[in-house]
């Protein structure tokens, strides 16, 4: 089939913009909507291609050979080629149990095929020499030149003032998709999802993604909630961000979205991310629709934790005018708790009034109830500005506010001008744990301590354990070459199978990277997960067997006919949405992408 041209099949940003401006030079309003919308689906391609991640903490050239382990390690670890030593150390004197790690790891590009199927993670049981398996999530899959990078995510056990030590396990194109049993989950859709552990379950908002509500899970069964018929959108406990512009006309939210404008979301066995970003709305929407304050919010709900974190930035991008901005207002209706307590500079936890002269510099502040002994503690880990020198870490939390029952509200700036570039950060952890008595404020001195210093990440040396033992085997069956003999063939017959609708390139579906998943189950039964593109296009199953006109045999058509396969099932699915970091070399040269 001949190559093709990339840049003849679409257009370029520059063109687009061009178009755009021509549109509505001739008044042509409905083109010029068609135009922004074509334009922002390129704009998402080039960040996809564009898309960095930070400097991994474990490189590519930390690569080592499965088979120069122990060979007790080695024969545990058959059908992977290669790991990397992950060094945990603990610097603070604080022992951590099952604590959320994660770190960026980068991989030669010829020493992985799917980076989601291949990774597995061991700790080293330093106690007897044995390797055993930790739950483990890998996201954010990005090329970076020759290397690929991605983002791991253990709870990982390191003793106080001590060393934990993790191999990464990868190189097997016999892997599979692991099926971790965790206590998180999820239901919902997009941004609009229900996001369940063992202490809690966090609704957000199907509208507009912010929490709603959230429902404690001990005795009493508290449910957190805003109640009330808010400002015009659906209250949420969660009040942040916003700004209040010149002369005070109106209050812009992001809280007032009809839908949130940009967001992307992981979700794993260990956490669940929602990140949301874009311009908040105000309360006559697109009348004033300044572009001027961009804020980019993040969730993130792990596994197994009583707490929850979110980040975000406010970013100038125009000179501004503010009355006021919020950055960390909390609302909770029924009057659920009965005293305040903040957090200090230092660090020191109190419980009662603010003390004078320190309403503008707290870093944590959270309600308690006396009886019950439930608590809901905002932890404050970063709160900074770039371009601003008066920034204000107030909020001190009330216990009465008018029509609704108690909040906090923290206020960075407010009565000023704002220039651009100008950037507000925060990076907040919200524990729902009980308030103990009579230790409340030591435990959440030492919770907030703990998330402010993170284990710290290392490339390892090689282990030399003095003995090394195994129990069991990493793989599991239809891992390795001996207890999966069908699937090179079968691989092999899935790159024979092509999109049509790509009618004059080898567009096959895996090296398009439509394919998540290959099993082959007892008695020959070979399951295929698949994904498409787009939700545009949600019929797959035309990829799965011949029919309709179709000229060429699909996935079950050709795999029945393999020796040994007595049934194929074609399963499909939405997470993660297909990007081009899905796409081999290959594919990205059939699509002339570089």
């Amino acid at each position: 089939m001949a190559k093709i041209e990339y840049s003849k099949h679409t257009d370029t940003v520059k063109a687009k913009i061009e178009r755009l401006q021509a549109a509505r030079k001739a008044r042509n309003t409905d083109l010029a909507l068609s135009l922004a919308e074509s334009l922002k689906d390129t704009l998402e391609l080039e960040r996809q291609e564009n898309r960095q991640l930070p400097k991994p903490a474990i490189s590519a050239a930390e690569s080592h050979a499965v088979t120069s382990l122990p060979k007790a390690w080695a024969r545990w670890a058959e059908g992977w080629s290669f790991y990397q030593v992950v060094d945990l150390f603990e610097t603070v004197g604080i022992n951590r149990v099952r604590e959320p790690v994660e770190f960026i790891a980068g991989f030669h590009d010829n020493q992985v095929t799917d980076l989601q199927r291949e990774i597995r993670v061991a700790r080293i049981d330093e106690s007897d020499g044995t390797l055993r398996e930790v739950i483990s999530q890998v996201d954010d899959n990005v090329r970076a030149g020759e290397e690929r990078r991605c983002r791991v995510t253990l709870l990982a056990d390191v003793p106080m003032h001590g060393r934990a030590t993790y191999l990464l396990f990868y190189g097997n194109p016999n892997a599979e998709l692991p099926r971790y049993t965790t206590d998180l989950r999820t239901q919902g859709e997009g941004y609009g999802l229900d996001v369940e552990n063992i202490h809690y379950t966090a609704k957000l908002s199907r509208q507009m993604g912010q929490l709603e509500r959230m429902t404690l899970k001990r005795a009493e069964g508290l449910e957190l909630f805003s109640g009330g018929t808010g400002h015009g959108e659906p209250p949420t406990i969660d009040w942040s961000c916003d700004y209040v512009d010149e002369g005070g006309l109106q209050k812009l939210r992001i809280r007032s979205w009809a839908e949130c404008p940009n967001y992307e979301i992981t979700k794993g066995p260990l956490a669940v991310r929602v990140r949301r970003w874009g311009f908040p709305h105000s309360p006559l929407h697109p009348v004033f629709a300044p572009a001027r304050m961009h804020i980019d919010q993040t969730y993130t709900f792990y596994a197994g934790q009583s707490w929850f974190s979110r980040e975000g930035t406010m970013d100038v991008i125009s000179d501004l005018q503010i009355k006021a901005m919020r950055d960390d207002e909390w609302v909770f209706s029924g009057y659920s708790f009965t005293d305040p307590v903040w957090i200090d500079r230092e660090g020191k936890l109190h419980e009662g009034p603010v003390k004078r002269g320190e309403e503008d510099d707290m870093w944590g502040v959270g309600l308690f109830h006396r009886d019950s002994r439930e608590a809901f503690i905002s932890l404050r880990l970063e709160h900074s500005a770039t371009g601003f020198d008066d920034l204000k870490h107030g909020g001190r939390p009330s216990l009465d506010y008018p029509h609704h029952g108690q909040l906090w509200a923290r206020y960075p700036a407010s009565n000023t001008r704002l220039a651009t570039g100008t950037s507000f950060h925060q990076k907040n952890a919200y524990s729902i744990a009980p308030y103990p008595e009579p230790d409340g404020p030591k435990v959440f001195e030492t919770l907030r301590h703990r998330l402010l210093h993170p284990v710290e990440i290392q490339a390892g040396d090689q282990p030399r354990p003095a003995t090394a033992k195994s129990r069991g085997t990493l793989a599991r069956p239809g891992e390795t070459s001996a207890t999966a003999p069908l699937k090179p063939a079968i691989w092999k017959i899935l790159r024979e199978v092509r999109d049509e609708q790509l009618y004059h390139i080898n567009g096959n579906i895996v090296d398009l990277g439509y394919v998540y998943d290959l099993r082959v189950l007892d008695g020959g039964i070979v399951e295929v997960l698949v994904t498409m593109p787009h939700r545009g296009r949600p019929v797959y199953q035309f990829l799965v067997t011949s029919g309709g006109g179709r000229v060429e045999e699909g996935i079950r058509d050709r795999l029945m006919k393999l020796n040994g396969v007595r049934e194929v099932i074609v399963k499909f699915t939405w997470d993660p949405p297909w990007t081009t970091s899905r796409l081999t070399d290959a594919g990205r040269r059939e699509l002339d992408l570089g």
